[in-house]
């Protein structure tokens, strides 16, 4: 099962003076000649996170949502504000602890979906039993591993 191993607050200093990230296009198959220009900084925080008062980030633990790209040591910035829909990648606490799965409303009843086939469906058999923590926006994962 996923779960989350670590939670912090996210750090919101001020840009930094050099590019992170230059947003052009770039070809996943063939390059193109035409490269869109792009002359500046980017401020990642203004770019990943829509409501700062209530965005954390966790690293979650575990490999039960590989399945929507989503790998142990992974982190996610959850936003505690927004209200979780069928579908949406929640931060749950179950037993006393949090986990990270997909929501699934249906006619029988919540259902929170593991994203890998080794785990099984958790069915939540009373709706105000669940306590979603946060919804899951983004999720960085480490192209070096």
């Amino acid at each position: 099962m996923a779960h989350v191993s670590n939670l912090c607050l996210v750090d919101f200093a001020p840009p930094v003076p050099h590019p992170l990230l230059a947003p052009v296009l770039v070809a996943a198959g063939y390059p193109s000649p035409a490269q869109d220009y792009f002359d500046g900084t980017l401020n990642l925080n203004t770019h990943l996170i829509s409501d700062v008062t209530s965005t954390f980030v966790v690293r979650v633990s575990g490999d039960s949502m590989e399945g929507a790209g989503i790998s142990d040591g992974d982190e996610l910035i959850v936003n505690r504000a927004l209200t979780p829909r069928d579908g949406s990648i929640v931060i749950a606490i179950l037993d006393g602890e949090l986990t990270v799965k997909r929501l699934l409303v249906r006619a029988e009843g919540v259902v929170l979906h593991a994203e890998n086939p080794n785990y099984p469906d958790i069915q939540v058999p009373d709706a105000s039993s669940l306590t979603v923590w946060g919804v899951a926006e983004t999720c960085l994962h480490d192209l070096r591993n």
